[in-house]
Protein backbone atom coordinates (compact mmCIF):
# COMPACT_ATOMS: atom_id res chain seq x y z
CA UNK A 1 0.00 0.00 0.00
CA UNK A 2 1.37 3.27 -0.64
CA UNK A 3 -0.67 6.77 0.61
CA UNK A 4 -0.34 10.07 -1.19
CA UNK A 5 -0.77 13.12 0.86
CA UNK A 6 -1.76 16.18 -0.45
CA UNK A 7 -2.22 18.97 0.89
CA UNK A 8 -5.41 20.97 -0.32
CA UNK A 9 -6.45 19.97 -3.50
CA UNK A 10 -5.47 16.44 -6.04
CA UNK A 11 -3.02 17.41 -8.45
CA UNK A 12 -4.04 17.97 -11.47
CA UNK A 13 -4.22 15.40 -14.25
CA UNK A 14 -4.32 12.35 -11.77
CA UNK A 15 -6.65 9.58 -13.51
CA UNK A 16 -8.16 7.69 -11.05
CA UNK A 17 -10.41 5.68 -13.66
CA UNK A 18 -14.09 4.64 -14.29
CA UNK A 19 -14.74 4.05 -10.57
CA UNK A 20 -12.80 5.91 -7.18
CA UNK A 21 -13.46 4.79 -3.64
CA UNK A 22 -13.64 7.75 -1.70
CA UNK A 23 -14.36 8.77 2.32
CA UNK A 24 -14.32 11.53 4.03
CA UNK A 25 -12.99 12.55 7.87
CA UNK A 26 -14.73 15.26 9.79
CA UNK A 27 -14.19 16.99 13.34
CA UNK A 28 -17.70 15.02 14.09
CA UNK A 29 -21.01 13.29 12.93
CA UNK A 30 -22.82 16.56 13.09
CA UNK A 31 -23.41 18.31 9.30
CA UNK A 32 -24.08 21.46 11.06
CA UNK A 33 -21.43 21.74 13.60
CA UNK A 34 -18.57 19.78 12.37
CA UNK A 35 -16.00 20.54 9.34
CA UNK A 36 -14.84 18.58 6.41
CA UNK A 37 -11.34 18.21 7.05
CA UNK A 38 -10.19 15.26 4.96
CA UNK A 39 -11.23 12.95 1.92
CA UNK A 40 -9.46 10.29 0.88
CA UNK A 41 -9.80 8.83 -2.55
CA UNK A 42 -8.75 5.14 -4.46
CA UNK A 43 -8.60 3.49 -7.65
CA UNK A 44 -8.78 -0.17 -6.56
CA UNK A 45 -5.00 -0.60 -7.06
CA UNK A 46 -3.49 -1.13 -3.81
CA UNK A 47 -3.12 3.14 -3.42
CA UNK A 48 -4.76 5.84 -1.35
CA UNK A 49 -4.92 9.85 -2.07
CA UNK A 50 -5.58 11.28 1.09
CA UNK A 51 -6.45 15.30 1.07
CA UNK A 52 -6.26 17.38 3.79
CA UNK A 53 -8.75 20.25 3.09
CA UNK A 54 -7.89 23.68 3.38
CA UNK A 55 -10.52 24.92 6.09
CA UNK A 56 -10.69 28.43 5.18
CA UNK A 57 -11.58 28.23 1.74
CA UNK A 58 -11.99 24.61 0.64
CA UNK A 59 -10.17 25.70 -2.92
CA UNK A 60 -10.16 22.43 -4.29
CA UNK A 61 -10.91 22.15 -8.38
CA UNK A 62 -9.28 19.15 -8.84
CA UNK A 63 -11.50 17.16 -6.27
CA UNK A 64 -14.83 19.05 -7.32
CA UNK A 65 -14.62 18.21 -10.90
CA UNK A 66 -13.34 14.54 -9.82
CA UNK A 67 -16.37 14.06 -7.23
CA UNK A 68 -19.49 15.89 -9.70
CA UNK A 69 -18.15 13.70 -12.69
CA UNK A 70 -20.93 11.59 -14.04
CA UNK A 71 -18.82 9.52 -15.56
CA UNK A 72 -17.10 8.09 -12.43
CA UNK A 73 -18.48 6.12 -10.05
CA UNK A 74 -18.00 7.08 -6.55
CA UNK A 75 -17.67 3.57 -4.36
CA UNK A 76 -18.58 4.78 -0.55
CA UNK A 77 -19.89 2.69 2.72
CA UNK A 78 -22.33 5.19 4.14
CA UNK A 79 -22.75 7.55 1.40
CA UNK A 80 -25.78 10.14 2.92
CA UNK A 81 -23.23 11.44 5.15
CA UNK A 82 -20.43 11.82 3.04
CA UNK A 83 -22.53 13.22 0.22
CA UNK A 84 -24.33 15.98 2.60
CA UNK A 85 -20.15 16.87 3.85
CA UNK A 86 -19.17 17.53 0.30
CA UNK A 87 -22.82 19.26 -0.94
CA UNK A 88 -22.14 21.44 2.37
CA UNK A 89 -18.58 22.31 1.85
CA UNK A 90 -17.27 21.69 -1.58
CA UNK A 91 -20.95 22.85 -3.06
CA UNK A 92 -20.93 19.96 -5.56
CA UNK A 93 -23.45 16.43 -6.33
CA UNK A 94 -21.38 13.70 -5.33
CA UNK A 95 -22.76 11.29 -7.96
CA UNK A 96 -23.34 8.48 -9.12
CA UNK A 97 -22.76 6.57 -6.24
CA UNK A 98 -22.51 2.92 -5.27
CA UNK A 99 -23.21 2.72 -1.24
CA UNK A 100 -21.90 -0.95 0.32
CA UNK A 101 -23.91 0.05 3.44
CA UNK A 102 -27.24 0.44 1.62
CA UNK A 103 -26.35 -2.83 -0.80
CA UNK A 104 -25.20 -4.67 2.11
CA UNK A 105 -28.67 -3.92 4.09
CA UNK A 106 -30.44 -4.87 0.64
CA UNK A 107 -28.71 -8.20 0.32
CA UNK A 108 -27.29 -9.26 3.85
CA UNK A 109 -30.57 -9.67 5.27
CA UNK A 110 -29.88 -12.22 7.61
CA UNK A 111 -27.69 -10.43 10.08
CA UNK A 112 -28.12 -6.39 11.35
CA UNK A 113 -24.21 -6.03 11.44
CA UNK A 114 -23.99 -3.77 8.40
CA UNK A 115 -20.50 -1.37 9.54
CA UNK A 116 -17.72 -1.28 7.08
CA UNK A 117 -15.54 -3.35 9.32
CA UNK A 118 -18.02 -6.50 9.78
CA UNK A 119 -19.29 -6.12 5.75
CA UNK A 120 -15.46 -6.15 4.92
CA UNK A 121 -14.32 -8.99 7.28
CA UNK A 122 -17.08 -11.40 6.63
CA UNK A 123 -17.32 -10.93 2.31
CA UNK A 124 -13.61 -10.00 1.62
CA UNK A 125 -11.64 -11.69 4.71
CA UNK A 126 -9.83 -8.56 5.89
CA UNK A 127 -9.70 -7.65 9.21
CA UNK A 128 -9.84 -3.72 9.49
CA UNK A 129 -7.95 -1.30 12.21
CA UNK A 130 -10.48 1.47 13.75
CA UNK A 131 -8.08 2.79 16.26
CA UNK A 132 -7.69 6.08 14.30
CA UNK A 133 -11.55 6.40 14.04
CA UNK A 134 -12.23 9.16 16.59
CA UNK A 135 -8.60 11.45 16.44
CA UNK A 136 -8.33 15.04 15.74
CA UNK A 137 -8.48 15.35 11.73
CA UNK A 138 -8.56 18.64 12.25
CA UNK A 139 -4.70 18.65 12.96
CA UNK A 140 -2.35 20.76 10.81
CA UNK A 141 -0.40 18.02 10.24
CA UNK A 142 -1.85 14.31 9.99
CA UNK A 143 -0.24 11.61 11.94
CA UNK A 144 1.63 8.31 9.73
CA UNK A 145 -1.48 6.48 11.83
CA UNK A 146 -4.02 9.00 10.42
CA UNK A 147 -3.23 8.52 7.15
CA UNK A 148 -2.97 4.53 7.09
CA UNK A 149 -6.58 4.59 8.63
CA UNK A 150 -7.95 7.51 6.08
CA UNK A 151 -6.10 5.14 3.39
CA UNK A 152 -7.61 1.99 4.86
CA UNK A 153 -11.14 3.13 4.62
CA UNK A 154 -10.90 3.51 1.00
CA UNK A 155 -8.65 0.39 -0.31
CA UNK A 156 -11.75 -2.37 -0.45
CA UNK A 157 -14.17 -0.80 -1.34
CA UNK A 158 -13.97 -1.87 -4.80
CA UNK A 159 -14.11 -5.59 -3.86
CA UNK A 160 -16.99 -5.14 -2.05
CA UNK A 161 -18.53 -3.35 -4.41
CA UNK A 162 -18.41 -6.54 -6.51
CA UNK A 163 -18.98 -8.88 -4.06
CA UNK A 164 -22.27 -6.86 -3.43
CA UNK A 165 -23.06 -6.62 -6.60
CA UNK A 166 -23.21 -10.32 -6.91
CA UNK A 167 -25.30 -10.61 -4.28
CA UNK A 168 -27.97 -7.87 -5.04
CA UNK A 169 -28.21 -9.58 -8.60
CA UNK A 170 -28.71 -13.13 -7.08
CA UNK A 171 -31.33 -11.71 -4.69
CA UNK A 172 -33.11 -9.38 -7.98
CA UNK A 173 -32.75 -6.66 -5.66
CA UNK A 174 -30.17 -4.23 -8.13
CA UNK A 175 -32.66 -2.48 -9.68
CA UNK A 176 -33.84 -1.34 -5.79
CA UNK A 177 -30.34 -0.75 -5.05
CA UNK A 178 -29.63 1.64 -7.57
CA UNK A 179 -32.92 3.43 -6.77
CA UNK A 180 -31.55 4.04 -3.73
CA UNK A 181 -28.15 4.87 -4.62
CA UNK A 182 -29.84 7.40 -6.97
CA UNK A 183 -32.01 9.30 -3.89
CA UNK A 184 -28.86 9.92 -2.28
CA UNK A 185 -28.35 13.66 -2.97
CA UNK A 186 -32.11 14.19 -2.03
CA UNK A 187 -31.60 12.23 1.19
CA UNK A 188 -28.25 14.43 1.96
CA UNK A 189 -29.96 18.03 1.03
CA UNK A 190 -33.02 16.83 3.61
CA UNK A 191 -30.63 15.99 5.96
CA UNK A 192 -29.13 19.43 5.63
CA UNK A 193 -31.95 20.99 5.64
CA UNK A 194 -33.54 19.84 8.77
CA UNK A 195 -35.41 16.74 8.36
CA UNK A 196 -32.44 14.36 9.34
CA UNK A 197 -34.66 11.71 11.29
CA UNK A 198 -38.27 12.75 9.99
CA UNK A 199 -39.37 10.11 7.65
CA UNK A 200 -41.13 12.48 5.32
CA UNK A 201 -43.35 9.36 3.85
CA UNK A 202 -44.67 8.47 7.32
CA UNK A 203 -48.67 8.92 7.24
CA UNK A 204 -47.90 11.04 10.44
Amino acid sequence: MTVHYHKGDLPAGLDLGPAVAVDTETMGLSLTRDMLCVVQLSAGDGDAHVVQMDRKSYDCPNLKALLSDPGTEKILHFARFDVAMVERYLGVTLAPVFCTKIASKLCRTYTDRHGLKDVTRELIGVDMNKQQQSSDWGADELSPAQLEYAASDVLHLHALRDRLTMMLEREDRMALARACFDFLPTRARLDLAGWPETDIFAHT
